[in-house]
């Protein structure tokens, strides 16, 4: 594609207008990165306008490791007779969420593996359990998790979503999305659900008025077009539905796993990151993947479309075991958000502000007798 053609589509999407899917392909491949966080960051403006970074204090509560679908991926499932295989029990669980509660966490984020073991009572009970003892937004159980607790209850996805929420499920977490094409699905994880399976489970849980985050995993053996096919497929379900908060793109985790792959650069990650702030133009927030790619480039997202830092985790096991390796305390979250520029902010699930994080008045005016 022309150089002024690309430029004109950039100069178009920044300011909001639909790229088709050829045209996002080739702003992927063509504009130069500085243009395209330039882009991007003139479309989070528009998207918000105060300035503001958010992020959640949370805590990802695997509840058991046991799965049967072996993502060629992952390092941390383990089968149901290994030595390390658990499953959480309720003094476990009580710990991990009271241990939330008492540093000012708003969520637990929960999922596991696909345990053959586990029918729907086992999560229903779970579920009341939380809601009678703890005041906390319960963000749990990815869409293949949700379709095997259907099939291993002999449930329609809807009835089984219907019943989980009447339990206490409040939203959806986007995992298992990797990238919604099935060439690479069955490359990496041959015995995860379909693309259109994946979002037929949001699809559903948007129509009974749960709200639910897209991810996308990149970085392996998909190509440029699979990723403009995942942005694409998940731009289509908002179209109908709006039912998701936010889109969080992460790079693959090559280490301990049995996908071998060479590790995405941080030029790859901000690409497809402002790309995503472009193309996603009926998604509001945008979150970047610190975890994964470290404070610096965590840093730099936030001026490549991100308006979201993500999650204090208080804890992580999943991309950890993967050789991801970067958590942080509030503190330095807050920091992190303050020298790039923007103005932090706690939120919860739903994107409301919990605590406006203003600079101290003396730190203002040190800062400002120092420049």
């Amino acid at each position: 594609m022309a150089v002024g053609t690309v430029s004109s589509l950039l100069d178009a999407a920044s300011r909001g207008e639909r790229l088709k899917r050829e045209e996002g392909l080739a702003i992927l491949r063509e504009v130069d990165l500085l243009d395209l966080g330039r882009a991007a960051d003139q479309r989070r403006k528009m998207l918000h306008p105060e300035s503001r970074v958010t992020f959640i204090l949370d805590r990802n509560i695997n509840y058991s490791n046991v799965c049967n679908v072996s993502c060629r991926f992952c390092a941390f499932y383990r089968r149901e007779k290994d030595a390390d295989a658990y499953v959480l029990s309720r003094e476990e669980l009580a710990r991990k969420i009271e241990e939330t509660l008492d540093v000012g966490g708003s969520q637990i984020l929960m999922q596991g593996g696909v345990h053959p073991g586990l029918k729907i009572d086992w999560y229903e009970d779970m579920l009341r359990w939380i809601r009678e003892n703890y005041d906390i937004h319960v963000h749990a159980f990815s869409p293949v998790e949700i379709r095997r607790i259907a099939e291993y209850s002999d449930l329609s996805i809807m009835e089984a979503l219907k019943r989980l929420q009447a339990a206490g499920l409040d939203s959806v977490p986007g995992g298992g999305a990797e990238i919604l094409a099935d060439r690479v699905r069955r490359e990496i994880s041959p015995l995860k659900d379909s693309a259109d399976e994946w979002l037929e489970v949001m699809e559903t849980a948007h129509s009974i008025g749960m709200r639910t985050t897209a991810t996308m995993m990149f970085g392996h053996v998909e190509s440029d077009e699979e990723i403009l096919e995942h942005l694409h497929r998940l731009r289509e379900v908002q179209d109908r539905t709006r039912g998701f908060t936010a889109f969080i793109p992460w790079t693959f985790q090559p280490e301990n796993t049995r996908l071998k792959a060479e590790k995405a650069s941080a030029v790859d990650y901000l690409r497809v990151l402002a790309l995503s702030r472009l193309y996603l133009d009926n998604f509001e927030n945008l979150q970047l993947s610190y975890v994964t790619m470290g404070a610096k480039i965590g840093q730099v997202a936030m001026r490549f479309g991100a308006n979201d830092f993500g999650s204090l985790m208080l804890e992580e096991n999943v991309v950890s075991q993967a050789g991801a390796s970067f958590l942080m305390s509030r503190e330095e979250i807050v920091r992190l958000i303050r020298d790039a520029g923007f103005r932090p902010a706690l939120r919860n699930q739903r994107y409301e502000i919990l605590e406006e994080l203003e600079e101290p008045e003396a730190q203002r005016v040190d800062s400002r007798a120092r420049i």
